[in-house]
């Protein structure tokens, strides 16, 4: 597999577009690195924001961040569950090569120290930087601890499994254990926490990593919220005595409650920008961790989560790890939609060229800063994923085509995307030069992990 290889030069002048002032003659004004915030959804579907389709309720703010800045139709996550997909995107690794490939508890979910991710390149680059939400990258007793990572500050889950909760009566804070008299809802408390961290540190450049839980089952939301859907599904209430996410009678409004409180709170964000003085000095991203779910009532095919793709959450094909994916930057980015084929992936290295750093060699992203700012953007001749739940499968995506093996043994699926995008019909026996160049791709696509064998489901 090629490496990419970083050309410094070019490194410092991309990034040197986003440090100028929109004005360049306005020479008085100080140039800086741009704050950078990465907001990631739990569970959100590709069709889940009304910016990508959704008709069942509205996402004001989110569409207006995606009317002033970039929005990516053909952008996928780093995995089809929760783990892998955040160590590809904090890592720069596909799960072809992360240490992390799947949802595993314990040791076999920590980042190991020598796991290098974004937070501490951007540290390197003077960077101060917070995490607040499900972090889900080890525990506080061993090297995956955020505070461990790079990160400065954190407040939320350490644990998915927590996370099931909203209404929580304890959450971490740095290396704590925090508890509350009575059950708080979590996000609510975490948004808090992200506007007072971006408050504080607003002099100076900050990275700010929003790993949101929801609308991660279970299906919950205040009252308040739950009252703006009074009626307007028609529910069927959640009972399941063994599961850990919590019985609800009004999932639907929940789940729709859950999204559009989030994205009061991605406005709240850009207000707060705003009122700084700092909106055009911080780019900022929105994605999801993986396809949408059904698990504690919420039903993605009434709301049509995924978009019209096909599959959800612990799917390969398209509804499971293709995801909204919004970048806004005033002055820096130019509103418009683009068809670039990237990944989570492509984060850190993305990250370290705004701060104008050099990301790690041998990385499997490649820095989009080139397609932010409408100038000629390096293509990646491929992207690749693993699965282990159901088996070991493998998924590959080249330019318009896709290839989907179910189990090690099976044949190759083949769909033609462009045409196709809902991988409904297989050709791959119309194009056997197609599928040979995949297999010859899947077979250099991956190293093996003794913690996640090809040859049965990892526990």
């Amino acid at each position: 597999m090629k490496r990419m290889r970083l050309n410094l030069s070019t490194v410092f002048l991309v990034a040197l577009a986003f440090l100028l002032p929109d004005n360049v003659a306005a020479k008085s004004i100080k140039a800086r690195k741009p704050n950078i915030i990465f907001i990631m959804a739990d569970d959100l579907g590709y069709g889940d924001l009304s910016c990508y389709g959704q008709t069942h309720f509205r996402t004001p703010h989110l569409d207006r961040m995606a009317a002033e800045g970039k929005r990516f139709t053909q952008y996928y996550s780093g995995s089809t569950v929760c783990a892998p997909s955040r160590c590809a995107l904090l890592t720069g690794y596909h799960t072809g090569h992360a240490y992390i490939r799947g949802n595993s508890p314990g040791a076999d979910n920590a980042l190991r120290p020598d796991d290098v991710i974004v937070s501490e390149i951007l540290k390197s680059a003077g960077y101060t930087s917070g995490v607040f939400g499900k972090w889900g990258m080890g525990d506080l007793d061993n090297s995956g601890a955020p505070l461990k990572k790079g990160f400065d500050q954190f407040l939320g889950y350490m644990a998915h499994r927590h996370a099931h909760k909203h209404y929580t009566d304890y959450l971490y804070r740095d290396g704590e254990k925090v508890s509350f008299e009575k059950p708080v809802y979590s996000h609510d408390l975490i948004v808090k926490e992200s506007l007072r961290f971006i408050r504080e540190n607003r002099n100076k450049p900050f990275f700010l990593y929003l790993p949101f839980a929801i609308p991660h089952a279970g299906m919950e939301a205040p009252e308040e919220e739950l009252n703006r859907f009074e009626g307007k599904f028609p529910e069927k209430p959640w009972r399941n005595e063994r599961s850990t996410y919590v019985a609800q009678d009004k999932p639907y409004a929940a789940f729709a409650a859950m999204i559009t409180r989030m994205d009061r709170d991605v406005g709240r964000l850009f207000q707060l920008l705003k009122d700084l003085g700092i909106d055009r000095d911080t780019i900022v991203f929105f994605t999801s961790d993986n396809g949408p779910h059904r698990e504690g009532g919420a039903d993605p095919a009434f709301f049509n989560s995924a978009g019209g793709l096909r599959g959800i959450k612990r799917d390969l094909y398209e509804g499971g790890i293709r995801v909204p994916f919004i970048v806004r930057c005033p002055g820096k980015i130019k509103p418009g939609t683009s068809d670039h084929l990237a990944a989570h992936w492509d984060f850190l290295p993305t990250a370290a060229e705004l701060a104008g750093v050099a990301a790690p060699k041998g990385l499997d992203g490649i820095s989009m800063v080139p397609e932010l700012l409408g100038k000629k953007q390096k293509q990646h001749r491929y992207l690749y994923w693993e699965f282990f739940e159901r088996g070991f499968q493998q998924a590959i995506r080249m330019g318009e085509w896709k290839g989907f093996r179910p189990r090690p043994d099976a044949a190759l699926e083949l769909y033609h995307l462009e045409n196709d995008p809902s991988e409904q019909t297989n050709v791959a026996e119309a194009h056997p030069q197609i599928v040979k160049q995949l297999e010859t791709l899947l077979a250099s696509a991956r190293t093996d992990s003794s913690l996640w064998p090809t040859t049965h489901r990892k526990k």
